[in-house]
């Protein structure tokens, strides 16, 4: 992509996922419904908060054993749209295999800025690790998420309470966005492309899978493989793992299979 010939509707139609898998507001209804339906059956410790702004709640999955391992997983939505409710049923794949899992809310763009939705998954963070054992959640934290929560897993996962990652088709070059659609609640200045992009950062020695699917848009690709080749050439752990055929919004749906090939995965991180 040669990004400095591009025309305007061009940049942004290369971050536009919602327009690029034509049955994505079918696939997302199905997945509320079963995320409803998964936060019905576990009621026990729903909406619980960890800081004080209205999205500043936890939904916690504990597991039989309180020293399982726990999936923190960040919901997606370019860092403006969603919410954690809606993500309950992508969990079922690890929580079948006894896994806790833990889905923290965050306030969205422009409410906050990105640096205030960084430190608010951080403040989670912080909380999980104080008050999780309460909740019957005290083992190793696998921090997940998707799209725009793939983005804060890279940018989090030097947090002290998380031991390894699992990024989703993140985006993790934040230069491109200012110049598209996604920028007009964002706002990002100079400062937070330099601060919040992980391909501009240290990178931290702990395991990150990095995973996206073929037919994703092509920015989110090349993101997700050179944040793997940057990680690779400092021998640092974490497999890349192209999922063949998946969009998009097909692509997350791996963890809610028991035997998926994201569930593998993580499996293998803690």
């Amino acid at each position: 992509m040669n990004w400095g010939t591009m025309s305007r509707d061009e940049r942004d139609a290369a971050y536009d996922n919602t327009n690029a898998v034509r049955n994505s507001a079918e696939l997302n209804a199905a997945r509320e419904a079963q995320s409803a339906a998964f936060r019905k059956a576990h009621p026990e410790h729903l909406d619980i908060p960890y800081g004080a702004g209205e999205r500043n709640k936890w939904d916690l999955f504990p597991a039989a054993d309180p020293n399982a391992p726990c999936l923190v997983f960040i919901h997606g939505g370019y860092w403006q749209r969603n919410s954690r409710e809606m993500f309950a049923n992508l969990i079922a794949g690890p929580y079948a295999h006894g896994w806790a899992a833990a889905l923290p809310g965050y306030t969205l763009a422009p409410d906050a800025s990105l640096t205030e939705i960084v430190a608010e998954i951080n403040a989670a963070l912080d909380w999980l690790a104080h008050n999780g054992a309460a909740h019957g959640i005290n083992g190793k934290v696998v921090l997940s998420g998707w799209s725009a929560g793939g983005h804060l897993t890279a940018q989090c996962l030097g947090h002290p309470g998380v031991s390894a990652g699992l990024a989703i088709s993140g985006i993790f070059e934040l230069g491109p966005i200012r110049d598209t659609y996604l920028n007009e609640k964002l706002l990002l200045s100079d400062e937070e492309i330099a601060a919040l992009s992980p391909l501009r950062l240290p990178m931290i020695d702990k395991p990150l899978a990095i995973t996206y699917g073929t037919a994703e848009l092509p920015p989110l690709v090349a993101d997700s493989r050179d944040l793997h080749a940057r990680r690779s050439a400092e021998h640092l752990p974490g497999p890349l793992i192209p999922v063949a055929g998946a969009d998009h919004f097909t692509i997350v749906h791996e963890l809610r299979d028991a035997d998926g090939e994201l569930t593998r995965q993580l499996l293998l991180l803690a």
